[in-house]
């Protein structure tokens, strides 16, 4: 089989930032590049394949509030390179600074590559993944510049701060298994309403994220805005295209019976198209379509699963509020019995009945999270709360290591080793090898010391670091 080189062109380019030329990629990514001399800030850039230092391209700004800016820039290529878009991200917006700290990072970075690419008037965007889509959701409000939202599995950070004067396209990418699908569908209706240019992706997979098929569609839509903006000259050819390619995809949905994905494709089409080309027969189209038998079955099941959901999401809110402030340890059968509810309709041949079970799931792990946030951020931390909160987690996402570490150490904390040792072995029987981690674990130079500690980490990973003295 004869190995595939890729060769990456390098372009030079003089920034008005500095008095130095530039090396930057064509068809990679370009990392490290400095916002300016007097900072310590850094972002990645990506130039697809096509680019040219004289000729203006839109920009998509890609926001990662985990320090993962280069991965989700990464996730993006393969859809910018189609499109014709350059990416960049900031390597030092994170969920530890506030807002205000984050926008004037982001603002510093824009002028940076503002003062090193020629970008086209009015194409200029922004992009992210759930924290990070939720934060470039709001950037639009204060800088004008913005035009347009690409947001993969988050709803619009805050709709109150949404001005109908200073309007921009949101475009929402999201699979009906992802807990935050159901907040998608509010926040269109809340566009519609606010008469706010929006379209909704919706997909159904095994996978949470899109592939870059459907990213590719996103800047698509981007950029026939913009045609029908006058932003971009209009390009009859490109429009026909598109719209056979975004047909040929509700069709696919409706053979593969799947009749609310074509509905919610058919409402973007009509959005995206409408300034550009005659759509009476895709009205009437749609028209059928809600009419149809198929539609009305699959919509009141959808729908009948949907309000079943929302009982059970107050009920997991009310009761983790409960067990936290009350401490409530024998609570810990309760959301067991919960999971292994939920783990039966994984099982179940009811699509909407597996969608929801995810989507549940993914929910009662994002409201653990924030509580563990706000209570970590605590001045006085409230340590049992604290660690309540993480054996729970251990029951509702059993396959991460994380929170059995946290209970182990935030237990040899409060000197509860009979604690630590249930979750020693627990983390142990799920298969976790690093003996490196354990045996440097905060909080654990008492416990890790112990025969009971060792007998098991002999047990599980054949060879403790202390000897074992028989009593």
């Amino acid at each position: 089989m004869m190995k595939k080189i890729i060769f990456f062109a390098l372009v030079l380019i003089t920034s008005a930032s500095f008095s130095q030329e530039l090396r930057l990629l064509r068809g990679a990514i370009t990392e490290g590049l400095v916002v300016n001399d007097s900072l310590n800030e850094t972002y990645s850039l990506y130039l697809p394949t096509a680019f040219e230092v004289k000729k203006t391209w839109p920009v998509i700004f890609v926001f990662d509030l985990k320090g993962k800016g280069k991965a989700s820039v990464s996730m993006l290529m393969s859809a910018a390179e189609e499109e014709g878009y350059i990416l960049a991200s900031s390597d030092n917006v994170n969920d530890s600074l506030s807002i205000s700290e984050n926008v004037l990072i982001a603002n510093r970075m824009f002028n940076a590559v503002i003062n090193t690419v020629l970008i086209a008037k009015n194409r200029t965007y922004t992009a992210g993944f759930r924290s990070g889509a939720m934060f470039a959701s709001i950037l639009p409000t204060f800088i004008k510049e913005i035009k347009g939202v690409v947001s993969i599995g988050a709803s619009i950070g805050n709709v109150e701060i949404l001005n109908s004067k200073q309007t921009f396209q949101f475009i929402g990418i999201v699979n009906r298994s992802d807990y935050s699908f159901r907040d998608m569908l509010d926040t269109r209706t809340i566009l519609n309403k606010l008469k706010f240019p929006n379209e909704l992706l919706v997909f159904d997979d095994i996978r949470t994220l899109p592939d870059a098929n459907t990213i590719a569609s996103a800047f698509r839509m981007l950029t026939l805005a913009s045609m029908a903006k006058g932003d971009v000259e209009r390009n009859d050819s490109l429009v026909a295209d598109s719209y056979k390619q975004f047909m040929a995809k509700a069709n696919s949905f409706l053979s593969n019976e799947k009749p609310i994905l074509a509905t919610y494709l058919l409402s973007d089409i009509e959005k995206i198209f409408n300034p550009l080309i005659d759509l009476d027969s895709l009205k009437n189209s749609q028209k059928s379509l809600r009419r149809s038998t198929s539609y009305k079955k699959a919509n009141r099941s959808q729908n009948s699963y949907f309000l079943k959901e929302s009982f059970l999401r107050e009920d997991y809110s009310y009761y983790l509020e409960e067990d936290i402030l009350s401490y409530n340890y024998a609570n810990l059968g309760w959301w067991n019995y919960q999971m292994e509810n939920l783990t039966k309709l994984d099982k179940s041949a009811v699509l909407f009945e597996n969608q929801m079970s995810s989507r549940l799931r993914g929910y009662i792990n994002a409201l653990i999270s924030d509580n563990i946030d706000f209570i970590s951020s605590d001045e006085e931390v409230d340590l049992e709360a604290l660690n309540l909160l993480y054996m729970i987690k251990t029951i509702t996402a059993p396959d991460e290591y994380a929170p059995y570490l946290k209970v182990i150490s935030t237990s040899a904390k409060m000197e509860d080793y009979g604690t630590a040792l249930f979750y020693l072995e627990e983390l142990l029987k799920n298969g976790y090898t690093d003996k490196e981690e354990l045996y440097e674990l905060e909080h654990t130079a008492l416990f890790r010391i112990t025969p009971e500690f060792n007998v098991l980490v002999e047990k599980y990973l054949k060879e403790a670091r202390y000897d074992i003295i028989e009593q």
